[in-house]
């Protein structure tokens, strides 16, 4: 999003305490103007990481933070490219913490996207290596030229692994789905566009698809599933869509205190999890998760699902925007979250941050055999 029409870096100013209106005003002047990848090639960069070791910022002892065990962070930076941040969405290969590193992608709202591997030393997220950064590109093969068509907000994996597969990426202003291959290489060209679904032109320049997964598991596997960020419902609850094989369908989720959407992730039993934001001035920036069982999503109902963590800025979190989830050793759910900095990094963080659901809540939303 476009900063000087999205508050969450005001917010984020007047919660943490940075002084003075005319120091706000400056940054968020060249926080809203990203830059360019019109000339970036594709390179590999340095990813500096920290460790966040407490997720409550008042560094209280415990690990449970509502339904999630809290499994470390990091926050990221890196010398070398300033088109690293606008991070709005994750994709994690689906091996787990079976092995010390773990293969992403990343896309940013500035048109560009992120490979490399989450390093983990005792569990907990630890390093980024191997990471390369690039320009997404059209169908025409040139890079996107108008910021309109650049507002990638979410990837998932469609076939293969992040370093040897093929994606679909959301982008909002612009609404559409793109697939791109995956090689060693980089992102590929736009292969193909989704056909637009009935009742997409109604969103909003900047409240377009937000949240995007293709099902992993469950009766709708394959199939890709897309949120908008801020469409509403005769009930004001929020409009998303499944493409099934005859076509775009519509289903709705609960609004639970106008949090908007901002991404989706679907396990491999079908469980769909989805990511929410909310700014209010008094309160400055929330962020929650709530999961949905498989076969709560059908054609034309609205899902109700199970709040697992709601946190605010009392807690390590930012403008938190992505989601990614894998299975770790023990089968337990492990959520891997990423934030959108807006360029902004005076007040800004790109945050990674784990979390596990353990196997015992797990269970129960997998299908009989």
């Amino acid at each position: 999003m476009l900063l000087m029409r999205h508050p969450v870096c005001r917010a984020l100013a007047a919660v943490l305490g940075l002084a003075g209106t005319a120091l706000l005003a400056s940054s968020a002047v060249r926080a809203d103007v990203k830059p360019n990848p019109r000339e970036l090639v594709p390179a590999a960069i340095t990813v500096e990481a920290r460790a966040i070791t407490s997720f409550n910022r008042v560094g209280a002892a415990g690990t449970r933070f509502g339904r999630l065990d809290f499994r470390g962070g990091l926050v990221l930076t890196s010398p070398d490219s300033r088109h690293f941040g606008g991070w709005s969405g994750l994709v994690l290969d689906t091996d787990g913490l079976d092995t010390d590193a773990q293969g992403f992608a990343a896309v940013s709202d500035s048109g560009v996207w992120l490979t490399g591997s989450i390093v983990y030393a005792n569990g907990k997220p630890a390093a980024i290596k191997d990471a390369h950064l690039g320009p997404l590109l059209a169908l025409d093969g040139k890079p996107l030229k108008r910021n309109r068509d650049r507002d990638a907000e979410a990837i998932a994996l469609v076939s293969g692994t992040t370093r040897k597969g093929s994606v679909l990426i959301a982008f909002e202003q612009n609404n559409r789905l793109a697939r791109h291959d995956v090689s060693s290489d980089g992102f590929s060209r736009a292969l193909q566009l989704l056909e637009k679904p009935r009742g997409a032109g109604d969103m909003r320049r900047n409240n377009g698809f937000e949240a995007m997964t293709v099902m992993r598991g469950g009766p709708h596997k394959g199939l890709p599933v897309a949120l908008s960020e801020r469409l509403y419902d005769a009930s004001r609850n929020h409009t998303g869509w499944i493409w099934m094989p005859g076509g775009a369908q519509t289903f709705h989720i609960t609004n639970i205190g106008d949090f908007d959407i901002t991404d989706i992730a679907s396990q491999d039993d079908g469980t769909l999890f989805v990511l929410e934001r909310r700014f209010r001035w008094l309160e400055g920036v929330k962020m929650r998760i709530r999961r949905f069982d498989a076969a709560a999503l059908q054609p034309g109902k609205t899902l109700d699902g199970e709040t697992l963590i709601e946190a605010n800025l009392e807690y390590e979190i930012d403008n938190m925007e992505g989601l990614a989830v894998t299975r770790g050793k023990n089968h337990e759910t492990v959520l891997t979250l990423i934030s959108d900095d807006n360029f902004n990094r005076m007040i800004q963080r790109t945050l990674l941050l784990q979390f596990a659901l353990p196997e015992a809540v797990t269970a129960k939303t997998r299908p009989l055999r």
